[in-house]
């Protein structure tokens, strides 16, 4: 209180004022409280300091939260991960931190790993922190839009998370163990069909991505395989490189040593579209028309950020994604495409994938089994 009535105390007026009863008028002359003589004068200057000081009092706290935001990070920020490490996602994230700190005055972006529930458990944890831009998600379409059809959650993903950006879209193939005898996606459905619940399929979880879109194919194809869970694409691999699970669903940057290596066959790819560094592999769709899908992530934060705080993170993440070193690492190594742009943009594509996908959940009659 004492600083805030200094500052009355320092306050002067320019403007036209009453100086004396013969009506002199000194414009853009600075007067001080004792200047201020005629109780007109006085009665103008006590309602400025009044107005002045309502405007410091509302004006200092935004001040300080936009130079606190123009400045974010000036901290380490952390990046949730909702699947343990070694897959695609986890490597996405990695390759945003390798270019993050050389954008933020060294601030390191830390990842980490969470995996369970089907990527609810970190989404959850996010969606419960300060939305200060310090604890950031990579999200996906499990936990930001599919889950909550599955099972209850502890969060609601139309209003838990502000969108930043859409980082990448990654592609995936329809994989299955080299010793079985099927050699395309057609042979594996005809044998699938004979024997409804022989087979399984390896999945990061309930509503993730792995689980959903192979329950899809499931359910169009009208076959039944079993769902065993495992913590990442890369022990997904390593179960279908020992023979624990007959199928999956996985990135094929995840996966693309060991089939080149003939270790794992590849059945499919989910996308329309010909995959580039397996060209030679057909679409689902081929085999079952409509089937058309593609493993996205972005980067969301609790619910209730700041507007221009959003705009700082979109702004670096983009950044982040014009580094040549991090561009490589994920259109070459990880063979995904960068997607970027603005927050908007990702509201409006979250939007309609939690429109979509719980139709298609209904639709086709996915459990969560």
């Amino acid at each position: 209180m004492a600083t805030r009535l200094s500052q009355i105390n320092r306050l002067t007026l320019r403007s036209p004022v009453w100086l004396d009863s013969k009506n002199c008028m000194k414009r853009s002359k600075i007067l001080s409280p004792k200047e201020a003589v005629c109780p007109a004068l006085r009665r103008r200057w006590l309602l400025a300091c009044g107005a002045q000081l309502g405007t410091l009092s509302l004006t200092a706290p935004i001040a300080g939260s936009l130079k606190a935001q123009a400045f974010w990070p000036d901290r380490p920020v952390k990046l949730v991960v909702p699947v343990g490490a070694g897959g695609a996602a986890d490597t996405l994230s990695r390759n945003l931190s390798s270019g993050f700190s050389q954008l933020t005055n060294g601030q390191p972006l830390l990842v980490e790993n969470r995996p369970g529930a089907g990527g609810t458990i970190a989404a959850a944890a996010v969606a419960r922190e300060k939305p200060d831009g310090y604890t950031l998600f990579l999200a996906d379409v499990g936990p930001n839009a599919v889950s909550h059809t599955l099972a209850k959650l502890p969060y609601n993903p139309h209003t838990a998370f502000t969108p930043i950006v859409h980082v990448a879209n990654l592609p995936a193939v329809v994989l299955i163990r080299a010793d079985l005898p099927y050699r395309n996606l057609s042979e594996f459905l005809e044998a699938a069909r004979k024997q409804p619940g022989k087979f399984n399929f390896a999945s990061a979880g309930l509503g993730n991505w792995t689980h959903l879109y192979m329950a899809y194919l499931n359910s169009l194809a009208g076959i039944e395989q079993v769902n065993v869970i495992y913590k990442s694409g890369a022990e997904m691999v390593l179960a279908l490189l020992r023979g624990d699970a007959d199928t999956a669903v996985i990135t094929v940057s995840t996966s693309l040593g060991h089939v080149r290596e003939g270790k794992i066959r590849p059945l499919a790819g989910i996308a329309a579209r010909p995959m580039r560094q397996l060209p030679e592999v057909p679409p689902v769709a081929q085999t079952l028309p409509g089937f058309d899908v593609s493993v996205w992530h972005g980067i969301v934060g609790p619910a209730g950020m700041e507007p221009t705080l959003v705009l700082r993170v979109n702004e670096v993440f983009n950044r982040v994604l014009q580094v040549p070193a991090v561009r490589t690492a994920i259109t070459e190594s990880q063979a995904a495409d960068i997607i970027g742009g603005t927050p908007q943009q990702f509201d409006g594509f979250l939007k309609e994938e939690l429109r979509r996908w719980p139709e298609v959940v209904k639709r086709a009659g996915i459990t969560p089994q």
